[in-house]
């Protein structure tokens, strides 16, 4: 672990080294998780330190460690600088925060109900585990979630009922949301093999060198600018000739006279 968490340090310290922005540097949630990490190891061992030198350390201050301990299970999340399916785990969890957010509003709004309805269909029961409304919350989520622990459970007919429509109303409560969220993680991973895909195929080596034009070619364009000089002020008969630029630049025939145009280059208007 202490090899682990040096080795986490020195990467975190190099790249806010590296970083042109600080404040885009802790704005990004990823670092904020990488530094999460790293620090209750450096407390524990504070503490260690602290506790080896015959310091007094008050309860709070243990259980508060003990919750930074447990922070340290965020270093999983430092896999998803590597996995492609997390960041595109992560990418549908972002997408989806709007459905999320609803699913949780109506779990939050049947667990109310249903919690409350069942209290008072077996309040009159005498061996009755819903003692109160809020103890009657855990029976409300395990149902709606399909779960069902099995550890409170209505015993009257009219606790059954409410049960039953508590479990029914679950399943269509999470049902609603899950094809959105199935069809947002299909369009990111879709993309992500496209992209992979592309760079796969159009990864080509250009060449920094342009050889110059062979002197055939330098002749030709001479001409043709000769040429195109002459046909913008020249008049052939009656009739004005107008070329377009792109042909000078093919076939063109000298005539011997630069202030007369190749017939067979022009277009009569």
């Amino acid at each position: 672990e202490t090899i682990c968490i040096c080795w986490f340090s020195f990467e975190l310290l190099v790249r806010f080294i590296a970083c042109p922005s600080k404040p885009a540097f802790f704005k990004n949630i990823m670092n904020m998780i990488d530094f999460i990490a790293i620090i209750p190891y450096f407390v524990a061992l504070g503490t260690e330190f602290a506790r080896q030198r015959g310091v007094s350390q008050p309860a709070m201050s243990l259980a508060i460690l003990r919750v930074i301990r447990l922070v340290r299970v965020f270093r999983i999340f430092k896999l998803s600088r590597h996995s492609k399916g997390l960041q595109i785990l992560g990418q549908t969890l972002k997408a989806s925060m709007r459905e999320l957010g609803l699913l949780i509003f109506f779990l939050f709004i049947g667990v109310i109900l249903f919690s409350s309805a069942v209290y008072f269909a077996e309040a009159d029961h005498d061996k009755t585990n819903f003692s109160s409304i809020p103890a009657a919350f855990w029976w409300a989520v395990v149902t709606m979630t399909t779960v069902g622990y099995g550890d409170m459970y209505p015993e009257t007919v009219g606790g059954k009922i409410v049960g039953s429509l508590c479990a029914i109303a679950g399943v269509l409560t999470i049902s609603l949301p899950v094809p959105v969220i199935v069809s947002n993680f299909s369009y990111f991973y879709h993309r992500e093999t496209d992209c992979e895909d592309q760079g796969q195929y159009t990864h080509i080596t250009t060449c920094p060198y342009t050889p110059p034009p062979s002197p055939e070619l330098a002749a030709i364009q001479r001409k043709a600018h000769v040429h195109e000089k002459a046909l913008h002020r020249g008049k052939h008969g009656d009739k004005e000739l107008i070329v377009p630029n792109s042909e000078f630049l093919d076939g063109i025939v000298p005539t011997g006279n630069s202030e007369v145009p190749n017939k067979r280059l022009v277009t009569q208007v």
